[in-house]
């Protein structure tokens, strides 16, 4: 089975950089009228996160030709982890595999490299450093990075169970 890709509506946006963080391509269109996020999810075969009850209505989804999930109003983590267990996401074992900013797949970079691009403290405290290709965005393993690593611990199925 292919990894699932997803189309974030844009009001649920704030999921697009947590799938991202989590090592999913999840791509949001901010300005796209309902018709051109079913035509994109459909063409590009992602599943379409959504709070919008018409699209969850729409033939093509009611028909599974597009898979869409409805999300309700729930709280951020509370999404996300509906996402999680209702596609079967990997939240721990891909993660910071994909750029943020650009939904691009992230390399390795040598320390060496980054020298006069990361702050001084960081180069002197840090080894492993990835960045990527198209923003050129450099990454490493901060307290933010471990922040969020325990915030994808949490949705891990063994961790929690089905959404409260």
């Amino acid at each position: 089975m292919a990894e699932p890709t997803f189309l974030v509506d844009i009001n649920v946006g704030d999921l697009t950089k947590w799938l991202r963080a989590m090592g999913y391509d999840a791509v949001c269109l901010p300005h796209a009228s309902d018709a051109e996020l079913i035509g994109r999810a459909l063409a590009d075969g992602r599943v379409l996160l959504t709070r919008d009850a018409e699209i969850a209505r729409r033939r093509v989804v009611s028909t599974g030709r597009v898979r869409a999930l409805l999300l309700g109003p729930h709280d951020l983590m509370h999404r996300l982890r509906l996402v999680a267990d209702e596609v079967g996401l990997d939240s721990v074992g891909r993660a910071f595999t994909i750029c943020l900013e650009c939904n691009q797949r992230l390399r390795d970079r040598p320390k060496e490299s980054v020298r006069e691009v990361v702050p001084a403290y960081v180069f002197r405290t840090q080894e492993a450093f990835k960045d990527c290709p198209a923003c050129g965005r450099v990454y490493w393993q901060g307290t933010h990075w471990a922040r969020m690593r325990r915030v994808m611990a949490d949705l891990a199925p063994d961790r929690q169970g089905a959404p409260q």
